[in-house]
């Protein structure tokens, strides 16, 4: 059957990369800043975002290193690395906002009122780097490139959430809000970050990546006429973007060399569509034993 690959990877290494510069510059002047304005929601943000920013530079190396071709001790290549790097982000970003909430939990009981002035300044810088790098992995396809645009994405609502609290805080008295706004995002975030971190150890556990899909590949293979049943149908992953398919086809009687070609050609076409990377496909004859049980 038809094998064939793309060089997508390439451009998510150069999205992720440019992710990663931006965000570690930020988090330097992230640190400074939030010590400038005696704001420890800006200081945790500053970690939180120097967790993001490791997560970012190690999913980025993962990259790189899954775009290297399949070998005789791995023969699917590497791109399951990129799936490793992507639970890597997950992890650390499920630990970061649990310890967000930590952090902000205690301060609904004493909050302190910081350089607010200073607050908005760092708010509009950190809405615009990033939202920029958001911008810049929101076009990825890849499960690395998702997970961490969640990473992003939650930098650019807690940013938000300093930017009202700032506004508000220049003419309030209320810095309750500060915390209040940061648990309401950070909550929304682990939400969906927990069920990116679910989709992804399934595809580690090589679970198949979407059922329905599964049941009409199933379909597509014994269609022809040619097949009687299919057996050992196996549909999983590499990293999420590249799929492989493998099965037993059982032939409904006996065919000659030009008429098992054509039955593969057949199949090669109506498999077509759903892009897979991998497809191995064994034929069974009439009365012939399964080797695999």
């Amino acid at each position: 059957m038809a094998h064939h690959h793309d060089h997508s990877h390439d451009i998510a290494s150069e999205r992720i990369g440019w992710a990663f510069f931006l965000n570690l510059g930020f988090t330097i002047i992230e640190f400074i800043g939030g010590w400038l304005t005696n704001s420890t929601a800006i200081m945790a943000d500053a970690v939180h975002d120097l967790g993001d920013s490791l997560s970012i530079g190690s999913a980025w190396l993962l990259n790189k290193f899954s775009n290297k071709g399949a070998n005789q001790h791995f023969t699917y290549g590497y791109r399951r690395l990129s799936l490793f790097g992507a639970f890597i982000n997950s992890v650390v970003l499920v630990v970061g906002s649990v310890w967000v909430l930590v952090l902000s939990v205690p301060r609904l009981f004493d909050p302190v009122m910081p350089v607010t002035e200073g607050m908005l300044a760092l708010a509009i810088l950190g809405i615009a780097v990033n939202g920029y790098a958001a911008v810049k992995l929101s076009s990825g396809k890849s499960l690395n490139e998702k997970v961490l645009n969640w990473h992003l994405l939650e930098d650019v609502l807690g940013w938000g959430a300093v930017l009202v609290v700032a506004i508000v805080l220049m003419f309030v008295d209320w810095p309750i809000l500060d915390p209040i706004l940061s648990i309401c995002f950070t909550v929304f975030i682990l939400i969906n970050v927990v069920r990116n971190l679910v989709q992804t150890v399934r595809l580690f556990l090589q679970g198949a990546p979407d059922k329905k899909t599964q049941t009409k590949l199933t379909k597509v293979l014994i269609e022809p006429q040619e097949i009687s049943t299919a057996h050992h149908v196996h549909y999983w992953s590499l990293d999420g973007e590249h799929h492989v398919l493998t099965a037993h086809l059982c032939l409904a009687q006996e065919l000659n060399a030009e008429q098992v070609i054509a039955l593969k050609q057949r199949l090669a076409d109506n498999l077509a569509e759903y892009d897979l990377a991998h497809t191995t496909l064994e034929f069974e004859y009439p009365q012939e034993q399964c080797r695999d049980g």
